[in-house]
C-alpha cells in the first residue's frame, strides 16, 4: 500500500487543481495521487489555519507540508514571514514547487527532508499536521525535533484527532515544552499549541 509520507515512484499520476479560501486567502492548489488529503484540504488543516496566530512571526517551518496549504497560507497571509516547507514525500515537494510559482509567492521555500534531517535553520513557529500513520515514534520525534528547532519564546502548533492521540500529543508536548494547551476542539479534532 502507498503512504503519503513516502515517495511511491510506481504510482500513476492524477493531477487535479482546486480552489481554497480561508480567512480571506485564496490559493490554488494543485494536488496529486500519493500525497496526504489530495481532493481538498482536510477539515484538521482547515481548523488549524482558522486559529493560527501568526501575529509577531518571521520565520516559520510547514513540517510535513504535503502539497503545502499551511505553509502557502502563511506565506499569502503575511509576505513578510519567512516560510520554508519540508516533507519527506518527492512528490510532495515538486507539487510545493508548482503551487509556489502558480500561486505567485516570493516568501516560500521547500526543501526534501525526513522530519528534521535536512533542517539546520530555526524558527520562531513551526506548524504541523503529522503523519499519524508514520507511527507514534515517528510523531514523537518530530515534536521533539520542533523544540530543537524552535528559538526562544518560539511558538509550536500541531493538529491531531483525538482518536488519534490528541491526548498523549498533548502530554508529550508539556513534557516537552514545559507547558501546552489546547486552542480548539473541533468535531475531534484538537489544534495544540506549546511556546518555548
Amino acid at each position: 500500500m502507498s503512504h503519503y509520507f513516502k515517495t511511491d515512484e510506481t504510482l500513476e499520476h492524477g493531477y487535479q487543481i482546486f480552489n481554497v479560501d480561508v480567512r480571506g486567502v485564496s490559493l490554488s492548489l494543485t494536488t496529486d495521487r500519493g500525497v496526504f488529503s489530495k481532493n481538498y484540504v482536510d477539515f484538521g488543516t482547515r481548523v488549524l489555519l482558522e486559529h493560527l496566530d501568526l501575529n509577531d512571526v518571521k520565520k516559520a517551518l510547514d513540517l510535513g507540508c504535503g502539497y503545502g496549504p499551511i505553509g502557502l497560507f502563511m506565506a499569502r497571509y503575511d509576505d513578510q514571514i519567512d516560510v520554508t516547507m519540508s516533507d519527506v514525500n518527492e512528490r510532495a515537494i515538486s507539487l510545493v514547487k508548482k503551487n509556489i510559482s502558480n500561486n505567485n509567492i516570493k516568501n516560500a521555500k521547500v526543501v526534501l527532508s525526513g522530519a528534521f534531517e535536512a533542517i539546520d535553520d530555526t524558527f520562531d513557529l513551526i506548524v504541523t499536521n503529522p503523519p499519524i500513520r508514520a507511527g507514534k515514534e515517528t510523531v514523537f520525534a518530530i515534536y521533539e525535533g520542533a523544540y530543537e528547532h524552535l528559538e526562544k519564546g518560539g511558538i509550536f502548533y500541531v493538529v491531531i484527532q483525538k482518536k488519534q492521540g490528541a491526548p498523549s500529543t498533548l502530554e508529550k508536548i508539556t513534557t516537552l515544552f514545559g507547558n501546552g494547551k489546547i486552542v480548539t476542539k473541533t468535531k475531534g479534532y484538537w489544534v495544540l499549541l506549546a511556546k518555548k
